[in-house]
């Protein structure tokens, strides 16, 4: 009897084959995967793919290229009109609806039609009637987006990747709001404190705030959701220092406000924005498919523009609450054309239209769940007892830092601290765990506590003193 193939292998090789509409070669595809199956297996894999239909395979021998059946390229069965109702947008693949829309808002500003804010737009949808996204699309998503690990707690998967999720979103959300920092850039940002040279403070800021939403989002995983406290605390977060008047951070919006170069004029009444915004999280949590709460969002959120400034920051974080919640890949945005998101918004915009932003979405998050699929083999299973101490090592390990004990005055104030805040049935495991980790902290570990490189520095000299 042959051997059964791993799920979970074929999901990696599905997601892969999705982020590329324009087709990928075995040899990428390796690439991808970070070679965590060997060449031939790799072939029977997608053998066996193509003949269950999930994948179209185009060519022969290294000329081969593999598509998902909806991007398969339509020249090869000649006439594209005739049999495709898809065109590029960049590297996105877009409906004609979508295309239709950005020929609309391409249109010069003056040309297009200044609209107000239609409640009827929110009002239509009924939570689990409506749907934004199709049935297959949202079974696709899921097929793509759903780790092998099982049943876990709510956040568990985000945790397991959050040091590459902090730097990926806050990057990718930060650089569609038109932020200049490198990739690289961000990385020392996030990791060491070090601010890129020549660029503006409110380019750091952004980005750190980015920084503070995401671990909120993550560390709080089990008690978020589509309710105030959730949404007005990511607004605070994600505005910190960014605002002019700082008392509006997670504060709902009071003032009127215009958008750049579009024809849409948001609500004025601060009495309407929070009836509206209200409706909006109370149709947003009742909505249970996780993928349709993360579009639902990010469409009705930025239409309202409920917030002084920042609102589709918001959006895009919160689009991650549902996905955080159910343990599905997060969505970080990878590679999304600003342009195209653009575009996408201003049909939300001013047309009303979701296609565009539907596109973007789903190719988004077809790029997300292949990256994370590769960067989660490449990991070893992370320890039980770690994760669920996570919160408590880094708060003790960077008290030691901080107060600049040395090793005696340390083991002290782990012992002393972890008698009052950890359970008996783990406390011996746990000061054994954090003794280890102040003892193995280097300069190259260090950030991982949110330690800045000063700080480190100064405890050094005091953890290293002879005695």
């Amino acid at each position: 009897m042959a051997k059964p193939i791993p799920k979970q292998g074929l999901q990696a090789i599905v997601a892969v084959v999705s982020a590329h509409p324009a087709g990928i070669a075995i040899q990428d595809i390796l690439d991808a995967l970070g070679e965590t199956v060997p060449r031939r297996t790799l072939q029977y894999r997608l053998k066996h793919l193509v003949d269950e239909g999930r994948l179209i395979k185009e060519g022969e021998k290294r000329w081969a290229k593999y598509y998902i059946p909806a991007s398969a390229p339509v020249e090869r069965r000649g006439k594209a009109q005739e049999v495709s109702g898809e065109e590029l947008a960049g590297e996105i693949l877009i409906s004609r609806q979508a295309a239709e829309i950005q020929k609309c808002v391409r249109k010069p500003f003056r040309s297009r039609k200044p609209v107000g804010y239609e409640r009827a737009f929110l009002d239509r949808y009924r939570p689990n009637h409506t749907a934004y996204l199709s049935e297959p699309e949202r079974t696709h998503l899921r097929e793509m987006g759903t780790p092998s690990s099982g049943a876990q707690p709510a956040g568990t998967y985000a945790k397991q990747i959050l040091n590459r999720l902090l730097i990926d979103l806050s990057w990718n959300s930060s650089r569609l709001e038109g932020n200049t920092y490198s990739l690289l850039d961000t990385k020392r940002l996030i990791d060491f404190g070090e601010e890129a040279e020549g660029k503006e403070q409110v380019e750091a800021q952004m980005i750190l705030n980015h920084k503070d939403a995401i671990e909120f989002l993550v560390g709080s995983a089990e008690e978020i959701g589509f309710n105030r406290h959730t949404i007005l605390n990511l607004h605070a977060l994600l505005a910190n220092n960014l605002l002019a008047d700082p008392e509006a951070t997670g504060r709902l919006r009071q003032i009127a406000v215009g958008i750049e170069k579009s024809a849409f004029h948001p609500l004025e009444v601060p009495q309407l924005i929070e009836e509206y915004f209200d409706q909006i999280l109370t149709t947003a949590d009742a909505i249970t498919d996780p993928f349709e709460q993360a579009f639902f969002v990010m469409v009705q959120l930025p239409y309202l523009q409920p917030f002084d400034d920042v609102n589709k920051r918001v959006s895009r974080l919160a689009a991650n609450i549902p996905l955080i919640k159910s343990n599905l890949t997060p969505l970080s945005f990878t590679e999304v054309p600003v342009k195209t998101y653009t575009e996408a918004m201003l049909g939300v915009y001013e047309l009303n239209q979701i296609d565009l932003l539907k596109d973007v979405f789903i190719w988004a998050y077809e790029r997300s769940a292949a990256r994370y699929t590769a960067v989660r083999q490449s990991l070893g299973e992370p320890d039980p007892f770690r994760l669920k101490h996570r919160s408590a090592l880094r708060e003790i390990v960077k008290a030691v830092v901080l107060e600049r004990l040395d090793k005696k005055a340390a083991f002290n104030r782990i012992s002393k601290w972890a008698n009052k805040n950890i359970e008996p049935v783990d406390l011996e495991r746990f000061r054994e765990i954090a003794e280890n980790e102040a003892l193995s902290l280097h300069a190259g570990n260090f950030a991982r506590y949110q330690i800045k490189p000063s700080q480190f520095s100064a405890w050094q000299d005091v953890w290293n003193e002879p005695k």
